[in-house]
């Protein structure tokens, strides 16, 4: 896949032809749980909001799952871990508010089919999902975790979809935002410790360095008081995964995407992959485990199923250039 940036920079109106995920009905309980979402393709694709998620699946490999470390092949599960941090359409809970669905535990799923083993989701707080990978607790992560030149004297990554950022903002606020220039002097929510915040920190310098006001970053504990400060006027915007930006705008009608960003900067598209320890002997069956799903077409339809067809990628790839470290 080109590094090349497809950088995507939008009005709120635009946005509306080209996000992921546009809402056309909420949740009916009456058919077992489920939305209507609107494709950037054009059509409609309801999500499947229920604990009986009959979930896309596919074959065993044999080739491919010979390449996984024997204590794992030997074990017969494959340990993934996730964030409890997640939000629709990612990671998070189906209508009986305990079963954990989204397109990342599709995709590990998938994989673990092929790979021939039994894939067991643990979610954890999000600075646990690293804690978890360093002490081998867990296998690999699928949540929506971004390449970093940082992460990568850690970790090892495939790649498995597109990495782009939203800027949310109140219904009706007017704003537009391309670059840092545009959030100078702003009040900014963003979680901590993702590529999210290393990106709105950089943003934050580079404006003080041009004479500009710094960004007035905040930090909340979850999503609702998040969502609480941006309707009451407390933060300007919020920064987060643009598909569950596209997806809460659309689902309340009380907020906006105003602008997105590739994860990985201004210069290379950001790419989420499955994460591991480094050097333990995941990396490659991981990554042929996705070629594989790629190539037979079950991991378009759980894009599709999800809305998020324009994040595909054409292929895994292992390490490949990542958002920069600071100052470097």
């Amino acid at each position: 896949m080109s590094t090349s940036i497809r950088r995507r920079t939008t009005t709120a109106a635009s946005l509306g032809l080209t996000a992921a995920l546009v809402l056309a009905a909420c949740g009916n309980p009456s058919d077992g749980g489920t939305t209507e979402v609107a494709a950037a393709s054009g059509g409609t694709v309801k999500i499947n909001l229920s604990p009986d998620q009959h979930r896309v699946t596919t074959g065993k490999v044999d080739s491919i799952a010979a390449e996984v470390p024997e204590e794992i092949r030997k074990r017969g599960t494959l340990e993934i871990v996730d964030s409890s941090g997640s939000a629709a359409p990612l990671t998070f809970f189906a209508t009986d508010n305990k079963t954990v669905i989204g397109v990342e535990p599709d995709i590990a799923h998938l994989v673990a089919d092929v790979l021939g083993l039994k894939p067991h989701i643990n979610t954890v707080s999000w600075e646990n999902i690293f804690v978890g990978l360093d002490s081998s607790k867990y296998d690999v992560g699928f949540s929506n975790i971004t390449v970093t030149e940082e992460r990568k004297e850690k970790y090892d990554f495939a790649t498995y979809r597109e990495d782009n950022l939203g800027f949310e903002a109140k219904k009706g606020s007017g704003l537009k935002i391309t670059g840092p220039e545009d959030v100078a002097g702003r009040t900014v929510a963003v979680g901590s410790g993702t590529n999210q915040e290393k990106l709105l920190v950089e943003w934050s310098k580079a404006n003080e360095k041009a004479g500009r006001k710094p960004v007035d970053i905040k930090y909340y504990q979850n999503d609702s008081d998040t969502y609480l400060a941006l309707q009451s006027g407390r933060i300007d915007l919020y920064l987060g995964p643009h598909p569950t930006a596209a997806y809460h705008a659309a689902t309340t009608g009380k907020t906006e995407v105003v602008g997105t960003y590739s994860g990985a900067g201004s210069t290379l598209q950001g790419l989420i992959a499955a994460t591991t320890k480094k050097d333990n002997g995941l990396a490659k069956p991981l990554a042929d485990a996705l070629d594989h799903v790629i190539g037979n077409g079950t991991y378009a339809k759980v894009l599709q199923r999800w809305g998020l067809s324009d994040e595909a990628v054409t292929t895994s790839t292992i390490n490949p250039p990542g958002l920069p470290q600071t100052g470097k």
